[in-house]
């Protein structure tokens, strides 16, 4: 029998140059190999990280020499895929491989690789070399020489001898990396990652990453079973942070490969989301970021991340992962896009500008939107929680100075009785009068700490036709280190300082001021600020907040706009703060007017203890809210 003969189909100073710079990072190349595996069937990729060598070995059809399997292997460069029977697999799965490059990702990573194949119980084996003789033929494996570590029968196995490029340390991050860059894994693929006696299986991408997310849009039917993954503790609004859509399309115009225009539709499929949260990701220093928009064409993912191309560098965007899938890059009919280094797309293809466009303007914006209501109701089921423990705390204080004032009058009345012998009527008055001065002078408990530090400290009492004046008093307020926690400002934008919503707060401020200002064991009283104006007078509720103040006999400073008089039970006796409406109803205030305004500030602040501004940063900042006036 002749003996096989391995020709690779490529100039050889080719060969020198590509090999080593055509992948930058040893996960695109695991990613090219597994491709291969998934393309010749197979159902499981090992990817053994052994001392010398880092071995992928699948359990595919395999490659036969007498079939030509080998001699296809070897024509590097040679378009796999002409027509749509050649775009599928035996079993029906499209092919990721397009023009044959991928077979050379393994010598980026080495400069000698084995390639071992059985097909069938033939045995093919060679050493594929970045640097070959010149009529361009392989050195042969023996028979001897070809066997698998994991597989059994028919499968081939990728040997990378001496790696340039180095495994994480940790196998729970390598399958992360995969994971990203392969999510195709499901109980007909699976991926072993093997070191040693540790062992790690990917089998399901869907649990992996869609369980860790707060927000998740579906593009098209064929994801829709992602939803089945994904978990809220807000299953009242689950709708709006779980959103399925059709698959996105839009017409383009291109050239096909014999230069002939025609319209073709660029359909988007896929998912986007945000995490829950960031927090413990980079405990782990993995080779790709957490955060980003991956595409894929015949589920091989062509480029990483498009996220800072189509993003706009915000905060929030760091909560950002996706992955979408343009099978229309990968047409047959078409040019080939992808860079030649298999990680990215040309930017001037107009599949990929329709694509960008379609994210930067509008997947990218909606699920940016849901996130922010992700965030809003997480803060105001921490203010509801916080709420209902002040209202255990106040309750459980409650308990314990009725406790202290009954025993201690009864058993102090015991003690007197006994002593001094006097009758039981005696007694009785004796215990009265204890308990109507215990009463009277009840000594603050140890939980009074807790519930005052709990408890907010100002309230803005206002009309919604003066917010403006309002708003320009909450931000001096922040300005000068108040927390927006410590303020009730029932028409705030900033959700912290109003009062939730829901079962907790569904009674409404009045409720909440009683609960802690007024029937509250606790002797901290709230500080009122009064945004005061006609405007108050025709404001039932603005009244009531000046009646209980009067009642409580709180503390609490004016901020009037003129030509209103602020009347008793306001303190009317001391200097208020006066603010001006133009002809338009726009605020201004005169240079003493912001100087007044500044001392007030800085009054409030001292008075609660908050560490607060310079007069003159004060008056430099009020002066950017509101119109000053020399007079």
């Amino acid at each position: 029998m002749k003996e096989k003969e391995y020709k690779l189909n490529i100039d050889p100073r080719i060969l020198e140059l590509l090999g080593p710079s055509l992948y930058t990072n040893i996960y695109y190349v695991l990613a090219e190999l597994i491709a291969n595996a998934y393309d010749a069937d197979a159902h499981n990729v090992y990817i053994i990280a052994n001392k010398d060598d880092i071995t992928v070995e699948d359990d595919g059809k395999g490659m036969s020499y007498a079939d030509g399997d080998i001699q296809k292997y070897l024509n590097v460069a040679a378009v796999s895929r002409n027509t749509d029977a050649e775009s599928l697999t035996p079993m029906k799965r499209k092919k990721m491989g397009r023009k044959g490059v991928g077979k050379l990702a393994a010598l980026s990573v080495s400069e000698n690789v084995l390639i071992k194949t059985i097909s069938n119980g033939e045995k093919s084996g060679f050493v594929l070399s970045r640097y070959i003789n010149d009529n361009n033929l392989l050195v042969p494996l023996t028979d001897e020489q070809i066997s698998f570590e994991r597989v059994s029968g028919n499968g081939t196995s990728v040997v990378m001898q001496n790696p340039q490029y180095k495994l994480h340390s940790t196998l729970k991050a390598i399958k992360r990396n995969l994971l990203k860059i392969f999510p195709l894994v499901n109980e007909k693929f699976k991926i072993h990652l093997i070191r040693g006696t540790e062992a790690e299986t990917i089998e399901n991408f869907d649990k992996e990453m869609i369980s860790e997310l707060s927000t998740l849009i579906t593009l098209g039917d064929e994801f829709t079973y992602l939803n089945d993954f994904f978990q809220t503790p807000y299953g009242n609004e689950i709708a709006e942070l779980r959103k399925n859509k059709p698959l996105a399309t839009m017409p383009i115009s291109m050239d096909d490969k014999s230069g002939v225009e025609h319209t073709y539709n660029v359909e988007i499929k896929g998912w986007i989301g945000t995490y829950t949260s960031t927090r413990g990701r980079k405990v782990e220093l993995t080779d790709f970021p957490d955060n980003f928009i991956s595409l894929y064409a015949n589920q091989k993912m062509g480029e990483f991340n498009i996220l800072p191309v189509v993003g706009q560098n915000k905060l929030n965007e760091v909560y950002v992962v996706g992955q979408l899938h343009v099978d229309i890059f990968e047409l047959t009919e078409l040019p080939d896009m992808a860079l030649s280094n298999r990680q990215g797309y040309k930017t001037d293809d107009p599949r990929y500008q329709a694509v960008l466009d379609y994210v930067r303007k509008t997947l990218l914006p909606d699920i940016l939107k849901m996130r922010d209501l992700f965030v809003s109701l997480g803060k105001k089921k921490k203010e509801e929680k916080k709420l209902e423990q002040q209202r255990q705390n106040e309750a459980s204080f409650k308990k314990s100075v009725d406790t202290f004032r009954k025993n201690t009058a009864k058993k102090a009345a015991q003690k007197i009785s006994s002593r001094l012998g006097i009758s039981t009527e005696q007694a009785d008055e004796v215990e009265a009068i204890l308990s109507d001065e215990i009463n009277t002078n009840s000594p603050d408990m140890g939980i009074k700490s807790i519930i005052d530090s709990q408890k907010k400290k100002l309230l803005i009492s206002q009309t919604y036709r003066d917010k403006d004046l309002a708003d320009i008093i909450y931000n001096m307020l922040v300005f000068n280190n108040v927390p927006p926690e410590d303020i009730i400002y029932t028409n705030c934008d900033d959700e912290v300082s109003r009062i939730p919503e829901g079962d907790v707060g569904k009674s409404g401020i009045y409720d909440y001021l009683r609960d802690f200002f007024v029937d509250s064991y606790s002797t901290q009283k709230i500080y009122v600020i009064f945004v005061t104006s006609h405007n108050t007078k025709s404001s039932w509720g603005a009244l009531m907040e000046v009646g209980a103040a009067w009642i409580t006999q709180v503390e609490h400073k004016i901020f009037n706009i003129y030509d209103f008089r602020p009347e008793h039970p306001l303190d009317d006796e001391q200097q208020w703060h006066s603010s001006s409406r133009d002809d338009d109803g726009n605020l201004y205030m005169s240079k003493l007017s912001v100087d007044i305004f500044a001392q007030k500030i800085e009054y409030i602040c001292d008075k609660l203890g908050y560490k607060k501004r310079t007069r003159q940063e004060n008056k430099d900042h009020l002066s950017t809210l509101v119109k000053v006036t020399p007079r």
